[in-house]
């Protein structure tokens, strides 16, 4: 399922000067944040938990699954440059599948890494703060890639729309309004990070069990609808 070749050319293309320069944009500020936070307040578990929680797996990650997500196979759909890869042979759900891959190890790496690091800046793992927003960062990489993955592929503006759903959905409504905060990728993350943090330092609005259950069932229909999508543009090319 899993092929070189194409996790090759993607990787280039998402690391590339212009992309990656974006990328470290927001780690960079998170541990910036983090480092200015500790010097002027000290160890505090509560501002540690409320950095993280607001700005990391609020803002930075669903940012970073967006230029992952939608990086890995939307701008090769707008410039056409999709039909030279369609017309090796390769399987298509190997090229979403390899995409997919490609997509959530950067995401992780760009987010996952600088949330661990800020953590242990800002009260040094204090009540499991670092280790629990960094299993959050990784489980919401791989949900965000696969959703910017399909946006990618069904749309031609879907950066725009997934800035929107991470700006607007994630951050504003999933703040304000308990119901969203139900479909909400940050709430299924923090369900399961919750498990690992101490005296209730993290709380999700959805249980565990429904949690995992969303976060299974979002990644793989919207991997195999992805694998769809891509069948069919490649028989409108044939026509």
């Amino acid at each position: 399922m899993y092929h070189p070749t194409v996790a090759r050319l993607t990787y280039r293309a998402l690391l590339g000067r212009r992309r990656a320069a974006v990328l470290f944009i927001l780690p960079a500020l998170l541990i910036l944040i983090a480092v200015a936070v500790r010097t002027f307040n000290g160890v505090d578990d509560q501002i540690a938990s409320d950095v993280l929680g607001g700005f990391a797996l609020a803002t930075m990650i669903p940012l970073i699954g967006v230029i992952a997500g939608t990086g890995a196979i939307g701008p090769e759909i707008d410039d056409g440059s999709i039909v030279y890869l369609l017309a090796k042979p390769v399987k298509r759900p190997t090229i979403i599948f390899t995409k997919l891959i490609v997509a959530i190890s950067v995401t992780m790496a760009f987010s996952a890494i600088p949330t661990f690091i800020a953590g242990y800046i800002l009260n040094g793992n204090g009540q499991q703060i670092a280790v629990s927003y960094t299993i959050a960062a990784l489980v919401a990489s791989i949900a965000y890639s696969a959703l910017f993955l399909l946006l990618g592929t069904v749309s031609r503006h879907a950066v725009v729309i997934g800035l929107v759903y991470a700006l607007v959905w994630e951050t504003l409504f999933g703040s304000l309004i308990a119901g969203a905060r139900t479909l909400s990728v940050q709430q299924w993350s923090l369900a399961v990070a919750e498990k690992t943090g101490g005296d209730g330092m993290i709380t999700s609005e959805v249980g565990l069990p429904l949690a995992v259950v969303l976060l299974t069932g979002v990644t793989i229909v919207a991997t195999w609808y992805a694998g769809q999508k891509l069948r069919t543009l490649t028989l409108a090319g044939d026509e």
